[in-house]
């Protein structure tokens, strides 16, 4: 197969996939569970995504200067901070972190 097949292949299942969602009946996403599981769904691969790059560099498992941004982060959100001043503290937590080894 050459790389050109699996991108068409590809392009073709991702539109599939999409044009499946149409076709689901309205009332199973007027569902309250189908609700609640849809937000879990999001919740859970917003997640994944955060651990896998704060601890992941291709396949090792790495504790560098992005787990004292996360760290940081996620204190100056759960102090309600604002937005654009916790991304500022996790870079200047980043840069310290590795300004100092």
């Amino acid at each position: 197969m050459t790389l050109w097949t699996a991108i068409v292949l590809a392009c073709a299942a991702t539109y599939l996939t999409k044009l499946a969602g149409y076709a689901v009946p309205a009332r199973w996403l007027q569902n309250p569970r189908m609700a609640r599981v849809a937000g879990a769904i999001t919740v859970a691969l917003l997640s994944a995504l955060t651990v896998m790059n704060t601890f992941a560099a291709g396949t090792a498992l790495v504790i560098d200067a992005r787990l004292a941004a996360f760290g940081v982060a996620a204190l100056a959100l759960w102090l309600r901070l604002p937005f654009l001043l916790v991304v500022v503290l996790g870079a200047v937590a980043a840069g310290a972190v590795r300004w100092w080894g």
